[in-house]
């Protein structure tokens, strides 16, 4: 089984997981692996990954993205001969390790590379003289890595998509259909709170994409409206300074599991601005009977129902947010019990099943 890397324990992670679960006896492999103790219990089960040449580079703990030109090389090189059945799951090169005829690759893909394709721009820094050569530098890097991209996915003999969101999107680059299953989630843990508290709640990896500060910016103009904001990143320092002044907006930066899940329950609505590939942490809160506030894009709009479970904001934008959360307020949304409900078609025992049918067929299909 191949991971692209290993440094926190996010969506991707709880996929791996639940992946490892179904084949415990498995090898797993990946880029890097700097996984704390606790974070190797929770995900690999006490295993240590075989990690690739990028493992011993300088600094590649914290600053591992900038050897992004190295990736498909380091990929590459990690030795899969010996086995029969190959698992990726991928969202940046893990689907790209080498493979023979003889073999089964199936990758879990969680969307083809954002930042070399539809979020290019969005990452991507505008050319100015002061970052001109740097800006020169990532495009020719990542112009390269769109060839390799596509040219690997060929690697793959079945594809699983997270989403039908994603699905067309390995059709638009890749062009390669794809079944749809839904990624795995811990229903069970997240338990139904009927009794909500007066707050909103966010909670991901402060990263651009997330849109956290769009949030956070909203709510600076909302001061009878309390946030709560769970999650770490390199975003956090920022995210910090845009509350200070702002005493309705608490910053809880990196909580455990138990504080999230009780700040998801007790929470009047969740709130996600970004475009999702799938999106776990807002089945979670349906989970626990708490409605989304959400951008209308992407993944929200296959975990979430209109007027139901969710309310959509029509643009990534503060005014946007501020009639959403407004609207929300002003509506009737569906009763705790019903959303909690909603939210079990995507536990992970429907995962489990569907998984195993798949592989199966693949296996008979291979053996034909």
């Amino acid at each position: 089984m191949v991971q692209d890397w290993f440094v926190i324990d996010g969506g991707a992670e709880k996929v791996f997981k639940e992946l490892l679960n179904l084949f415990p006896e498995a090898d797993v492999y990946s880029l890097i692996d700097f996984l704390d103790d606790n974070e190797r219990t929770n995900i690999l089960h006490d295993k240590k990954s075989t990690t690739s040449v990028i493992q011993s580079f300088p600094f590649a703990k914290k600053h591992y993205r900038y050897y992004l030109k190295w990736f498909p090389y380091a990929i590459e090189q990690l030795d899969l001969s010996k086995y029969d059945l190959i698992i990726s799951s991928s969202y940046a090169v893990a689907k790209g390790v080498l493979t023979h005829a003889e073999q089964i690759h199936i990758c879990y893909c969680h969307s083809p590379m954002r930042y070399i394709w539809d979020l290019y721009h969005a990452y991507m820094p505008k050319s100015k003289w002061h970052n001109f050569p740097k800006t020169c530098l990532m495009r020719s890097i990542i112009s390269k890595l769109r060839i390799w991209d596509v040219v690997s996915s060929n690697r793959v003999d079945y594809f699983i998509a997270n989403s039908e969101n994603v699905a067309r999107r390995i059709k638009k680059v890749y062009r390669r259909e794809s079944e749809v299953i839904y990624p795995p989630v811990q229903i069970d843990e997240f338990k139904l709170q009927t009794q909500k508290e007066d707050y909103y709640v966010t909670a991901s990896r402060l990263v651009g994409y997330k849109k956290v500060d769009l949030i956070v910016k909203a709510f600076q103009d909302m001061p009878d409206k309390k946030l709560v904001v769970i999650g770490k990143g390199p975003e956090l320092s920022k995210i910090k300074a845009l509350t200070k002044g702002h005493k309705n907006i608490e910053v809880k930066g990196f909580v455990t599991h138990e504080v999230l899940i009780q700040s998801i329950q007790n929470a009047k609505a969740f709130i996600n601005a970004s475009n999702e590939d799938f999106g776990i942490s807002p089945v979670e809160a349906q989970a626990c009977g708490t409605p989304v506030i959400g951008f209308g894009k992407g993944g929200l709009l296959e975990t979430t129902v209109e007027g139901k479970t969710a309310i959509y904001f029509a643009e990534q934008s503060i005014e946007s947010l501020k009639n959403a959360v407004k609207f929300f307020e002003e509506s009737n949304m569906d009763s705790a019990e019903a959303i909690s409900e909603f939210a079990k078609k995507f536990d992970r025992s429907n995962f489990h099943k569907q998984l195993k049918s798949f592989i199966q067929h693949c296996l008979e299909k291979q053996h034909a």
